[in-house]
């Protein structure tokens, strides 16, 4: 099953979007989402950001959960904004600030799906509500999980820079 989101106006020209698009193509996402993390282009943290989306909405609205690789990212140019900039002799010469549009495709590798229904959660909340006004038993508080840090990263893509960094 394919999820889409779309990500529309972003302020960055679609020619160095696309560096980035090309980069997570054909990936699955957690390879793509690592990929992305270390990338230090611009256009990265909205590609990243889009690809977040898109499974939250394959998890929560449509309620499938699985393995996801990228089917599709397209990125198309957005309209530009034109400014004018003086120049020598009385002159002026034209600035394109360009945007862009991304769409992005998911498709499922192994799909499973969540089955949820709203009756029996207020039926189990309810019943959980109950046994709480029973018994008090002492709360342990758990200490927060650190996030889980990538031991070995996959193989990561070089983009051409003209300036080393």
């Amino acid at each position: 099953m394919e999820v889409r989101a779309y990500l529309r106006y972003l302020n960055i020209a679609p020619r160095k979007t696309r560096l980035v698009a090309n980069l997570v193509k054909g990936m699955e996402v957690e390879k793509a989402k690592a990929q992305l993390l270390f990338c230090k282009k611009r256009a990265a943290k909205p590609i990243l950001k889009l690809i977040n989306s898109a499974l939250a909405n394959a998890r929560n609205n449509l309620g499938i959960d699985g393995t996801f690789f990228i089917k599709e990212i397209r990125v198309d140019q957005g309209p530009m904004l034109k400014r004018w900039m003086p120049r020598a002799f009385g002159r002026a010469t034209m600035i394109q600030r360009k945007t862009s549009h991304v769409t992005l495709v998911l498709e499922v590798k192994e799909p499973r799906k969540i089955e949820r229904k709203k009756e029996e959660k207020k039926e189990e909340v309810k019943e959980v509500r109950k046994e709480e006004k029973k018994e008090m038993p002492e709360i342990e508080i758990e200490k927060p999980k650190k996030p889980k840090i990538l031991k070995s990263l996959p193989s990561v893509k070089k983009i051409f820079r003209r300036k080393s960094v």
